[in-house]
């Protein structure tokens, strides 16, 4: 990268081009501790190869930026089209999704030479400060920093159904603080605005489906002062959650049955105490921090289990500001990952990034441990299916008032 980033700050727009290698470097360094044997494992299809996402995030720029932008661009590897695209179907054909984790080659090695020859060819390209391809490259570091946190999340998972719990990176020294009491921010009801204003409003990136920025109707409700705690959770379980139909969706007293859960993902009893799986391996669990991997439908027992019920996205959205905790784990919505009024899908393929996934997937707000810096903010939606607990997913209270 040194040479790179040399030739970045020599050349026009070097500042854009010194920001595209601090996220590419960004990528590697976090997949650096992962040996090429952890990188080519697939643990469920819902996950992917850590090498898988080191490619695809080389092949977005490759597709949507160097081949339409860069005259004279060199294709790596006409392969890599088929084998790294995700789910764009105006791009092309694409390898099935469950048999990422039976590409073993190309290598690590490879895929890392094809992510070298891509990033040359963008400092080239942005040194010459066109601007017709900002647009584009901020929507790709952007992608690119939601894959490093899906790296995190997918290691996890993959590591975590190794016998022997390896550690993905040591554990950290830091001292667990006894949470706060739980408390309430009342919001007066009223007529509030949500979503993104754009670039021209002054707020920065944001996805497309953060928008249009628009009215919505709140009646007067409450929002818990923080993320609920592993301690709280555990109460829940000792009281018979999981064996008590009344507190689930009947879809979700359906998915624990099928699937055997008696406890958020990664949690684990051994010789009568809960230990919780991290990415710096087994450990006991500490009462105090938020409750994480857990679904939305245990989010949703839960909260009806303690006599309150989820937020909505639009009350999350208006009362973030006011409370703590935002950033520590992913808050599950009570709402569905719909369009807001006037959404509008982008032309052409960079159209499939958001809109056609508006089915079958519940909304989290926030943010969590292992996301990158830039994209925790209020207005960003991200979106699950109910079942899903692989990702940092953890509750959030709210009450009628």
């Amino acid at each position: 990268m040194s040479n790179q980033v040399a030739q970045a700050v020599e050349a026009e727009g070097s500042d854009s081009a010194a920001r595209f290698l601090a996220v590419r470097g960004l990528t590697e360094q976090l997949a650096a501790p992962l040996s090429p044997e952890d990188q080519t494992v697939q643990s469920m299809p819902d996950a992917s190869p850590t090498k898988w996402h080191l490619a695809h995030t080389t092949w977005f720029f490759e597709t949507f930026v160097l081949r339409p932008h860069a005259p004279g661009y060199r294709v790596f590897d006409p392969a890599c089209g088929y084998l790294f695209n995700s789910y764009y179907e105006a791009v092309g054909p694409r390898h099935p999704r469950p048999q990422r984790g039976l590409i073993s080659r190309p290598g690590v090695g490879e895929i890392m030479a094809y992510r070298r020859h891509v990033s040359d060819a963008m400092v080239e390209l942005l040194g010459r400060g066109d601007d017709d391809v900002e647009t584009l490259v901020e929507l790709g570091l952007h992608h690119e920093q939601q894959h490093q946190e899906l790296i995190l999340m997918d290691a996890k998972h993959m590591l975590s159904l190794n016998p022997l719990r390896p550690a993905y990176r040591p554990a950290p020294h830091a001292v667990v603080a006894d949470a706060a009491p739980l408390a309430w921010t009342e919001i007066e009801g009223g007529l509030f605005e949500i979503g993104h204003e754009g670039q021209q409003g002054g707020q920065g990136f944001a996805f497309d489906n953060e928008g249009p920025r628009h009215r919505v109707w709140l009646e007067p409700y409450a929002l818990a002062s923080r993320p609920i705690n592993c301690a709280e959770y555990l109460a829940f379980i000792e009281d018979g959650g999981y064996r008590r139909p009344e507190f689930w969706l009947s879809a979700g007293w359906d998915c624990i049955r099928q699937q055997g859960w008696e406890a958020p993902l990664y949690w684990e009893k051994r010789d009568g105490h809960w230990h919780v799986f991290t990415l710096s391996g087994l450990r006991a669990l500490q009462p105090s921090e938020p409750v994480c991997h857990a679904s939305a439908y245990e989010a949703a027992a839960f909260a009806k289990w303690a006599g309150k019920r989820l937020p909505r996205e639009a009350e999350w959205e208006t009362g973030a500001l006011a409370v703590q905790g935002i950033g520590e784990v992913w808050e599950w919505t009570a709402s569905p990952y719909v369009a807001y009024p006037g959404y509008r899908e982008p032309p052409g393929a960079i159209g499939e990034y958001n809109g056609k996934f508006m089915a079958n997937q519940m909304v989290l707000r926030g943010g969590c441990s292992v996301t990158p810096p830039g994209h925790i903010r209020t207005t960003y939606r991200n979106f699950f299916p109910p079942d899903a607990r692989w990702m940092f997913g953890g509750i959030r209270l709210a009450e009628d008032l």
